[in-house]
């Protein structure tokens, strides 16, 4: 029998959003970071052949989708990938470690859509660094955080909103763009450092953060209306929406500026780009669509990650204070996510912000593919071959985005190396023990 789990409390209620409004939210936090934050970083690695990366991030994304469809079909679930571990490894540090690493990178994901807001808002004026910077990425976090706190109908139409505007208005700039072209895509130059295969292979992994919010829509499942049927659809759908809009940005982007260019406007290639292909009123039109699309891509997010942290607190998986505060579970998660990602987005520059997202991101998606695999591929119906080629992808990307990494910033491989470790050993402390006990229904 098809099980839905509830935690974390009453605020968000069972069919409160709609398959339109989960759409939503994944494309809005894909579109948000995959396109305004990443392009230059990919192009950086993967030199002329960036859009290709966008296409393979997609398949691996694809496959690694597998797991949790069917796991959410079988048991949806609010804060459905802590669900999802919880009934693959038990009551552990495994499972508790790998959630909040899912956590912690979705608050890096709001800290770097949040800089890259105001990174474009700013560009008109030409200001590029300084105290207005994070200011202005503080302010569209605290903007997020009120629009969570009016609860779900509100985050699912306002999402639904900007996402119709941004998709629409996003592809409408890569269609003008090639079209100005003469739709041909020759950008010329190379990456600097360029890396051949191996550098392709580690834009993948930036490919796949820019993939990764469908992770929203799996943990908000038994908020979304007939989760055992919508939750897999309104995965496949985000999926393939964000892949026809980062194609036709990519290629319009490719066709008015070289690598080089790409690469030194990256914190802003798409206003960059619109301004030659479109002219002075196609770089403001830019510069809005980005603003509306990565203030979506942060409300979706906040959303999520607020919903999963307070999953993990009722399931007694991590720690909670109050610290004086009146209210909900759920209200305080959203409190803290706003105030972390706020410090990050102060403190910590966009291409570490990715990087550190990324690594986090794919050793999470590791144990949830071994969890399945090893535990509850019967019983959810997942395919084994799918299965194994996800966590192979997904070994061989992360393998190829640390051999680069330790080349151009060892550091943050072993910022990101102390942060996992510092993560499960902590759980492993909190808890008392690696595994519990098996979760209902286990085989």
């Amino acid at each position: 029998m098809i099980q839905a789990h509830q935690h974390g409390g009453g605020e968000y209620k069972q069919g409160s959003i709609s398959l339109g409004g989960a759409v939503a939210m994944g494309t809005g936090v894909m579109i948000g970071a995959g396109i305004f934050a990443l392009t230059g970083q990919i192009a950086e690695l993967a030199g002329p052949l960036f859009p290709l990366a966008f296409i393979a991030g997609a398949v691996v994304t694809g496959l690694s989708a597998h797991s949790y469809v069917a796991m959410s079909n079988k048991w949806p679930s609010s804060g459905g990938i802590a669900m999802i571990l919880e009934k693959c490894y038990g009551a552990g540090a495994v499972a508790a470690g790998a959630a909040l690493l899912m956590a912690l990178s979705m608050v890096i994901a709001e800290s770097l859509v949040a800089r890259t807001f105001a990174t474009y808002v700013l560009r008109p004026f030409e200001i590029t660094e300084g105290p207005l910077v994070p200011a202005l990425a503080v302010g569209v976090i605290v903007f997020a955080f009120l629009v969570n706190v009016a609860g779900n109908r509100s985050v699912g139409l306002f999402s639904l909103l900007m996402a119709v505007i941004k998709v629409g208005g996003i592809a409408l700039f890569g269609i003008a763009a090639l079209w100005s072209s003469g739709f041909s895509f020759t950008p010329e130059g190379e990456a600097p450092g360029d890396h051949g295969v191996g550098g392709f292979i580690a834009s993948v992994a930036l490919a796949i953060l820019a993939f990764k919010g469908f992770t929203t829509i799996t943990n908000s499942g038994a908020e979304i209306t007939e989760p055992n049927r919508n939750v897999g659809r309104a995965i496949m759908i985000s999926i393939g929406l964000c892949v026809v809009v980062y194609l036709l940005v990519a290629y319009g982007v490719g066709s008015s500026l070289s690598i080089e260019q790409i690469i030194a406007a990256r914190d802003y290639s798409l206003a960059e780009a619109a301004e030659p292909a479109l002219g002075q009123i196609g770089f403001i039109l830019t510069v809005v669509l980005a603003a509306v699309a990565t203030a979506s891509g942060l409300l979706a997010s906040v959303f999520a990650v607020s919903r999963m942290l307070a999953m993990l607190t009722d399931m007694n998986m991590i720690p909670h204070s109050h610290f004086g505060m009146s209210g909900s579970i759920q209200r305080h998660t959203l409190i803290y996510t706003v105030v972390i990602a706020s410090l990050l987005a102060v403190f910590f520059d966009l291409t570490r912000i990715a990087s550190l997202g990324a690594f986090f991101y794919l050793m999470m998606d590791m144990v949830v593919h071994w969890g399945v695999f090893r535990y509850r591929r019967r019983e959810a119906g997942a395919r084994t071959a799918i299965l194994l080629a996800a966590l192979s992808f997904d070994g061989v990307v992360l393998a190829a985005f640390t051999a680069m990494k330790l080349q151009s910033d060892p550091a943050i491989v072993l910022y990101a190396a102390i942060a996992i470790l510092a993560v499960f050993a902590f759980e492993r402390v909190y808890l008392g023990r690696w595994r519990g006990p098996p979760a209902a229904g286990a085989s």
